[in-house]
């Protein structure tokens, strides 16, 4: 059977050739299995939730029918925030989680994201379990085996509770446009800011199933560049859809990306005594400027390869208390086991007040080196990055870089794509070193 997690759970075309519900009937019957506590001294019990793309509809049937033919109880919460079923996994002392959600992707697609127990992500062991479970043959309950379904009315409330009590200082005075890109945020972010002291105006919290990512969101920031200055809003803060990861955008309409943001919060973390070893977290596409940044803060930079999963290991690992990634996947492991985009904006928004400083100025610590990225789309994203042709001019170029920037390929997680990023001291030797790899990567594949 061919590989079916990717970074962030099995993700693909819904009703496709690999996201199907007999594939999720499956998938999360095995996770029953694998998952559920050994001793079998009580029924399992899984919390399920989805964004609000329209073929999570289809997806969530088939998830609850494979975790209830496998005995599990499954507890339904709707449309809510990835970070949110994680957090009711713990609350609730589930066994399981299940998300249905593409996060960023484009609507057509959908995922599967697993969760165990106290709503930590899989590590690669217990993924090659799930999935070793779904081809084996298994006893399925009859009678009375058979799980049961339930929906949690308040877990919406639940989750919107747990945000307010983790945020430090009110946010009265502050003028913030969040942008909920039509997805999972729109169920709860408006009114968790609302509840903290925020003036609020929601953008794009009108979800029907097939607008989510549409254009809007946190993968499209213009639009909410435009309503901060028409508001004339504090900041702004874009959700992907399902509000895992956020972006930000200051007063001015400057967008403020996830390695500025984590910048502020580690600062702010380490006054506070909270920043455990005066360390953060981060992956290697985190830009130079803020390694510079936090060396001049005193504070310690621990980098993971790509994917939040691999921050979480490393935070749980060693006993860290921040970490994230540039695309706004940001963890404060005393408040959630995995990134949560509402959770960031409360304690980015609650620095601003409590200092009485606009967003510019705190996010100021941070140069950030011209950074280019581009994306190819390729047919064999292994064979690739194989290419002898690739590694030679890889290598060349760093070599004209030098110690003033650097290169990096990878292959993405989700898709057949291969990401080129590279960082100079300059845009324009940037996107003239980006161009000239690009070429090689296109003509490898």
């Amino acid at each position: 059977m061919r590989r079916l997690f990717g970074t962030d759970g099995v993700r693909g075309l819904a009703n496709g050739e690999l996201l199907t519900p007999e594939l999720a009937v499956a998938l999360s019957a095995s996770a029953a299995r694998v998952l559920a506590e050994r001793d079998r001294s009580h029924r399992p019990i899984a919390v399920v939730g989805r964004d609000p793309r329209a073929s999570g509809e289809m997806l969530e049937a088939a998830v609850v029918a494979g975790l209830t033919s496998a005995g599990a109880d499954a507890v339904r919460v709707g449309v809510l925030p990835t970070p949110a079923v994680a957090f009711l996994v713990a609350a609730l002392g589930a066994d399981l989680g299940v998300m249905i959600s593409a996060s960023h992707n484009p609507m057509p697609d959908n995922g599967i994201k697993l969760f165990a127990a106290g709503g930590h992500k899989l590590p690669d062991a217990l993924e090659e379990a799930v999935e070793a479970g779904v081809a084996a043959p298994a006893q399925r309950p009859t009678g009375a085996g058979i799980g049961r379904v339930r929906d949690l009315a308040d877990a919406a409330e639940r989750y919107r509770d747990h945000l307010v009590a983790a945020t430090r200082a009110s946010l009265a005075g502050l003028r913030v446009v969040v942008d909920c890109a039509h997805g999972a945020a729109s169920t709860v972010a408006p009114e968790a800011y609302r509840r903290a002291g925020a003036d609020v105006i929601a953008l794009h919290a009108d979800p029907d199933g097939l607008n989510i990512n549409d254009g809007v969101g946190s993968t499209h920031i213009g639009p909410l560049q435009k309503a901060v200055r028409e508001h004339g809003a504090d900041l702004g803060i874009a959700h992907d859809g399902d509000a895992d990861r956020c972006l930000a955008v200051d007063a001015t309409g400057a967008e403020v990306d996830g390695d500025q943001i984590m910048a502020v919060l580690a600062v702010a973390m380490q006054e506070a005594g909270e920043l455990a070893h005066d360390t953060l977290v981060t992956t290697v596409m985190s830009n130079l400027g803020l390694h510079l940044a936090m060396q001049a803060a005193g504070i310690a930079v621990r980098i993971t390869q790509v994917g939040d999963r691999y921050v979480l290991e490393e935070l749980r690992t060693g006993g860290f208390s921040l970490g994230g990634e540039q695309s706004g996947h940001i963890v404060l492991p005393q408040h959630s086991t995995t990134g949560d985009g509402l959770l960031t904006a409360l304690r980015l928004m609650a620095r601003m007040t409590a200092t009485d400083s606009s967003l510019a100025a705190l996010t100021a610590i941070v140069t950030p080196l011209p950074q280019v990225l581009r994306n190819v789309h390729v047919v064999d994203k292994a064979a690739v990055a194989d290419s002898a042709a690739v590694r030679d001019a890889v290598e060349a170029a760093q070599v004209e870089l030098g110690g003033t920037g650097r290169v990096l390929l990878r292959p993405s997680g989700t898709e057949q794509l291969v990401r080129v990023m590279v960082e100079a001291p300059t845009a324009e030797l940037a996107e003239a070193t980006a161009v000239r790899l690009v070429e090689v990567v296109a003509a490898a594949r």
